[in-house]
């Protein structure tokens, strides 16, 4: 069945666009995920078949190739890719797509131009480069430098756990642009892959998510001309920070779907199997943990409505609330997902059932796009 929302929330274009996303992901990503979980990648002629169904850049304006769709078509295809089994395995890279409106928030009508069409289009994928080996959620740490020379930025420094690393086109590289410490001193800077001093470094393989791209990459004297600075010096944490509520809605969304979609799975498999002459789901224990699970995620979606309805009323998005929801919303998805497989019994821990890829990949979601222990830094700030 498909993954049920609160259609008040939405328009009537956002529930065709939903129907679009769904059967994308019937048609292109199931049949081929097991491949590409193989190969640790999406290849690039799924980013050109998302681009044809249209479904990237869908809050690009239509000046620079995109439909001028709002962000709430991000969130359908968040809740789309979560309660997709073989989303488990792939959403980084889809949601990376998010890269096109952090180009478009930042950059300039030259640089507009220049770039968002073909993103859009899926001819050219960007990544973000923010995360080092030396610094992950410390973003003011950050030692990669881009030192300005005349018209031109040299770069050094290496970068780990970029999405898209492996296969992305350009990266706005968040770099070291003065001296002055901390967040101050750090500037964003478009790099392309095909410059020389440009290095692929290893392709990482994960717990989860194995479909979706990561990876290393470094800069040794790079040089890029100072045109490709996004926005201005000295304000890349702005620029990082600028779509983060974007992020701690999107993911806390994912984690709902898959949570929706595992309890589901949990369901239909418990009145299936039986141990001791009747099925599991006969057993009070399963009853009541299944009871559990189907209040929590009703509590959650309340919350989650709650965000959504706040950025449909009033066109932005509630900060504390959304760091709230990138808080509790994973620790919840990784409570249901345990006891999901516990419910499985010995079949919970084998790739061949879906909780599996499902528990997996949302250990991911309880660190990507701001730690569950930054979170609830900024939620006390409000205390």
């Amino acid at each position: 069945m498909p993954y049920q929302t609160n259609e008040s929330l939405w328009g009537p274009e956002h529930q065709i666009f939903r129907e679009t996303v769904r059967k994308f992901i019937e048609n292109e990503v199931d049949p081929h995920v097991d491949e590409w979980v193989e190969n640790h990648d999406t290849p690039r002629e799924f980013w050109l078949k998302a681009a044809k169904a249209g479904i990237l850049g869908v809050d690009i304006p239509e000046e620079y190739g995109g439909p001028g769709g709002d962000f709430l078509f991000r969130l359908v295809i968040a809740e789309e890719i979560g309660y997709s089994i073989a989303g488990a395995s792939m959403a980084p890279s889809l949601i990376a797509d998010g890269t096109s409106e952090i180009v478009y928030r930042s950059a300039n009508e030259e640089q507009r131009q220049k770039y968002l069409p073909p993103m859009v289009r899926g001819e050219m994928l960007f990544g973000l480069a923010i995360t080092e080996p030396d610094s992950g959620s410390d973003v003011s740490s950050i030692r990669t430098t881009a030192k300005r020379d005349g018209d031109e930025y040299v770069i050094n420094g290496a970068k780990t756990y970029i999405s898209q690393a492996s296969i992305a086109d350009a990266f706005m590289v968040v770099a070291r642009t003065s001296d002055v410490p901390g967040a101050k001193g750090l500037s964003m800077i478009i790099v392309e892959a095909d410059r020389p001093g440009f290095v692929r470094g290893r392709a990482l393989k994960k717990m989860g998510t194995k479909a979706s791209n990561t990876g290393e990459i470094s800069f040794q004297d790079l040089r890029v001309p100072v045109s490709n600075l996004l926005g201005e010096e000295g304000r890349g944490m702005n620029l990082c920070l600028g779509g983060v509520n974007m992020d701690r809605i999107t993911w806390p969304l994912i984690a709902h779907a898959a949570s929706q979609r595992a309890f589901e799975e949990t369901v239909e498999f418990v009145k299936n199997r039986k141990a001791f002459g009747q099925t599991i789901f006969d057993f009070q224990n399963t009853q009541f943990k299944l009871a559990e699970i189907k209040t929590e995620l009703a509590v959650g979606r309340a919350f989650l409505d709650d965000v959504i309805r706040d950025y449909k009323e009033h066109g932005r998005l509630d900060t504390q609330k959304c760091a709230m929801a990138k808080m509790w919303l994973p620790e919840m998805e990784a409570r249901i997902m345990d006891t999901c497989v516990q419910l499985h019994g010995g079949a919970g821990y084998m790739d061949e059932y879906p909780i599996s890829r499902l528990y997996t990949a949302a250990r991911l979601h309880r660190i990507f796009a701001g730690t569950a222990e930054i979170m609830r830094l900024l939620v006390a700030r409000s205390i």
